[in-house]
């Protein structure tokens, strides 16, 4: 089978990272197919912000469960509940992926840019975890003060996360595939 989609097929979202860090290497190989992505009109609308800094990750998740407590959505409210959750899985490295405010492509543009770092991830066996939750807490009033911090820019909105590290668990069943997904007009 093609090594690609081989890849592909063997991705999967982990959640229990092992403590070290991934090498500067492997973190630059990642961040590469993350700027090769394609993005319409060739735009490029993306800033990536790579955050390393243990006592800065554990600080945003505790920020984002104390705001996801005052939720009206039950769900994201149970997970702010949940004392163990760590809305990185204390990854060792999470990307951040914002957007361009005046692109109106900016978040599919991010998307693509996303899948593409999560695909090179696996590609050198290192794990990831495309994280959503993360953008409630910096797109809020509450998470303003991280903006500057975390050095997006001006004019840029948190749209994406990948929490990135060396796997403890490998996983490699994939759950079935929906069915009836596809159509075809001959």
């Amino acid at each position: 089978m093609n090594e690609t989609l081989e890849v592909i097929r063997s991705r999967r979202s982990i959640r229990a990272f092992k403590p070290e860090q991934i090498n500067e290497e492997e973190l630059k190989e990642i961040l590469e197919a993350g700027i090769y992505a394609p993005s319409a009109t060739n735009k490029q609308p993306w800033h990536f912000t790579v955050v390393q800094n243990k006592k800065l990750l554990n600080r945003l998740s505790e920020s984002f469960k104390e705001l996801a407590r005052k939720s009206e959505d039950d769900y994201v409210k149970r997970v702010g509940e949940n004392e163990k959750f760590h809305v990185f899985y204390n990854a060792p490295t999470v990307i951040l992926i914002s957007g361009d405010n005046t692109n109106h492509y900016a978040a599919v543009d991010c998307a693509a840019a996303m899948e593409n770092m999560l695909l090179a991830a696996e590609a050198l066996n290192i794990g990831s975890c495309w994280i959503g939750f993360i953008a409630y807490l910096l797109n809020s009033e509450e998470g303003k003060e991280y903006l500057k911090e975390l050095g997006i820019p001006e004019g840029y909105k948190q749209i994406h996360a990948a929490a990135i590290g060396y796997k403890k668990v490998n996983i490699s069943k994939a759950l079935p595939r929906k069915e009836n997904s596809i159509n075809y007009i001959r």
